[in-house]
């Protein structure tokens, strides 16, 4: 008689079959994430930017190889006044010049800032323009602040369809190329002075003329174009270390201010960390702190626009340019025509910027992909 180790009813041929089918099932399903980072792209992140190396490189990455993005030419990153992200796509370098489009107006806000420092200038008198200072002209009732503000009354329309047909494209392109703030302050008034927010590019080259006209008066074109070069090179692009700075100018030596300025990325990145600093650059005071204050505060017909610059806040109107509902609260930026961005958060001590060529139906995804990046050092 043979005797046999009965199996236990748990191990039996038929349940041993399926635990190792079961371990082979499992076997076979590899760990799933997110691809290693190229060494390439790590390289292009600092070895301490003060948030998670892979993480940024990761956020930075998606910025080139997104497809709803479209076209990231430069990216900055900048914390604590040091770079800690650069890259540009091909056929783009450091030494490019990048054109800012409508970044243009904030540098145009902090220029009208040293005049009215300087006393040449008051933020509640309107601009020195003599036909607007003929008796019973309604248009000598815009200030100077309304004009910062986008609320001047003008009857700027700055898009149409068809594009030619915006007030934007006839000024730069059009019937007003040659003299464009000729042909922006004959414009009647369409509102009251200061009565509501009209996104206008138009103003600011009222703003770039009112320059021309404090520091060359009756000056011919080419001695206002000359003024207004020599002022904006010496007391703003050579201390803030922006060798790239260039402004292009029309016929008359009016400065194109609300679109036409260029700049490497770095340049641009050091205009935005000028902001951060509230007006300083290495402890040197370029354009009192008060002013840099007034351009981040909210406009009265607009929570999301201070003074020539983007606030980082909800609208009524639904408008967001920015990301406001993913803060934080105290950003603000430089905003471009294509999707130009110097972005900068004060409490992060944090600078981004972003040049290329994005269309409007992208621009929603765009801000939010820049705010992937920001959120990494303000949820950190």
């Amino acid at each position: 008689m043979r005797l046999t180790c009965p199996t236990p009813r748990s191990l039996r041929l038929p349940a041993l079959a399926a635990i190792f089918l079961s371990l082979a099932a499992c076997s076979s399903v590899e760990e799933t994430g997110p691809p290693p980072v190229p060494a390439e792209v790590m390289d292009t992140v600092a070895q301490n930017p003060g948030v998670n190396r892979e993480k940024l490189a990761r956020a930075t990455d998606a910025l080139f190889t997104r497809d709803d993005l479209g076209e990231t030419q430069a990216l900055i990153v900048m914390h604590g006044g040091k770079i800690v992200a650069e890259r540009y796509a091909n056929g783009y370098n450091a030494n490019t010049k990048f054109l800012g489009w409508s970044m243009s107006k904030s540098v145009v806000g902090v220029m009208i800032g040293m005049m009215i420092a300087e006393g040449r200038l008051a933020l509640d008198d309107s601009p020195p323009i003599p036909h607007w200072e003929r008796p019973g002209d309604p248009r000598g009732e815009i200030t100077v602040r309304q004009l910062l503000q986008m609320r001047s009354g003008l009857r700027h329309n700055e898009t149409d369809d068809p594009p030619y047909h915006s007030d934007t494209v006839r000024m730069l392109l059009l019937d007003g190329r040659d003299d464009m703030a000729a042909w922006a302050e004959a414009e009647p008034l369409e509102f009251n002075p200061g009565q509501i927010f009209e996104y206008s590019t138009p103003s600011v080259v009222i703003l770039s003329d009112t320059i021309a006209r404090i520091l060359a008066p009756h000056g011919s074109a080419e001695q206002r174009r000359e003024a207004v070069d020599r002022f904006l090179k010496s007391r703003l692009a050579a201390p803030l270390g922006m060798d790239t700075l260039t402004a292009e100018y029309d016929a008359s030596g009016t400065m194109v201010g609300g679109t036409l300025l260029w700049a490497s990325a770095s340049d641009w990145g050091r205009f935005g960390e000028f902001m951060r600093n509230g007006g300083s650059v290495k402890g040197v005071q370029v354009v009192p702190r008060g002013w840099i204050e007034f351009m981040r505060r909210p406009s009265p017909r607009a929570a999301d626009y201070g003074a020539l610059i983007w606030l980082n806040r909800p609208t009524e109107s639904g408008r967001n340019e920015m990301f406001a509902k993913r803060g934080p609260a105290d950003a603000f930026a430089a905003i471009g025509h294509l999707g130009q961005f110097v972005i900068v958060v004060p409490s992060e001590k944090l600078t981004v910027v972003r040049l290329g060529k994005t269309q409007d139906s992208e621009r929603p995804a765009l801000a939010q992909a820049l705010a992937d990046i920001v959120q990494l050092y303000s949820g950190k």
